[in-house]
């Protein structure tokens, strides 16, 4: 059987199934809850299918195939049987359409596209309101212009402009593959991710530096061994440090002057030159070709 075809009888059986009244439909519920009885339910849902279908035909401009939102909606109208409380006098049909669009706006948003939106309340509101708004707007002469509309648009859902010209995009054209063809005219055409540059250093290049930031922190910390307890003073508080004290301000925590502290400074880079060397012999050639 076509989905078609499959559709269609749906929907007849859906329109020949009873309305049940107030009364009849609270003691369905009642034996439902109560005692779980499998015919209550397949009554009650039977006779609002005719919901699911209605509500699923204001969805089908999103281009999304309406059986499977009826299908969607039906997983609603189930969650609704599950949760009514019949004690609350409520019809069912007023507790069940909450649960029915809920489901069907859930699909809609996992299947529309292949980058997922519409996550919070507020974005959810904006993606199943934009284009009736905007038609509305447009209609109305309201908005004369693209930033008005965002304007007018982000005052009634409130939400941001920013978001509402990023979603009234994405609404304005289809998903497009990065591996699909620039051009269309040549087989041999260059995919769109050909053409993404990312500034980023390699995976290996990145390893290759924390591996040789690690090697000479240990190598400096190594050689600090060969200071005195004034001279790591001086190096760690000038070079070592995110904010480097000044000699002065040195010369006075020691009560030397600040021109001893830079000759205490120069001698301790020199111990510390001569250290690294003798531990690390390529040094030497380094700094010979440098």
């Amino acid at each position: 059987m076509s989905s078609e075809l499959a559709r269609r009888t749906m929907v007849k059986a859906a329109m020949a199934a009873p309305y049940l009244e107030r009364e009849e439909e609270h003691d369905l519920a009642v034996l439902w809850k109560e005692k779980q009885d499998q015919d209550a339910l397949h009554k009650i849902t039977t006779a609002h299918m005719r919901l699911v279908i209605s509500m699923a035909s204001k969805f089908r401009n999103f281009g999304l195939p309406i059986n499977d939102l009826i299908q969607e909606g039906h997983v609603g109208l189930l969650e609704a049987a599950a949760r009514f409380e019949p004690e609350r006098e409520v019809r069912f049909s007023t507790y069940a359409t909450w649960w029915i669009r809920a489901s069907m706006q859930d699909y809609i948003l996992r299947n529309w596209s292949i980058v997922r939106g519409g996550t919070s309340s507020a974005q959810k509101a904006l993606f199943f309101n934009l284009r009736r708004l905007r038609a509305r707007l447009s209609q109305s002469g309201a908005a004369t212009s693209a930033p008005a509309m965002y304007r007018q648009i982000s005052d009634a859902l409130g939400v941001s402009e920013k978001d509402v010209a990023l979603m009234d995009s994405r609404l304005s054209g289809p998903d497009t593959s990065l591996s699909a063809p620039v051009s269309d005219e040549e087989s041999g055409s260059a995919a769109r991710m050909d053409f993404l540059v990312d500034d980023r250093p390699l995976q290996d290049e990145v390893v290759e530096g924390l591996i040789d930031d690690r090697r000479r922190h240990d190598w400096l910390y190594g050689a600090l061994d060969v200071l005195n307890d004034r001279e790591r003073l001086i190096i760690t508080q000038r070079r070592l440090s995110e904010d480097g004290a000044t000699l002065e301000s040195l010369g006075n925590e020691l009560g030397i002057s600040k021109e001893r502290v830079r000759q205490i400074e120069n001698r301790a880079l020199e111990k510390l030159r001569g250290a690294l060397v003798r531990g690390n012999p390529d040094m030497a050639d380094q700094q010979r070709y440098a």
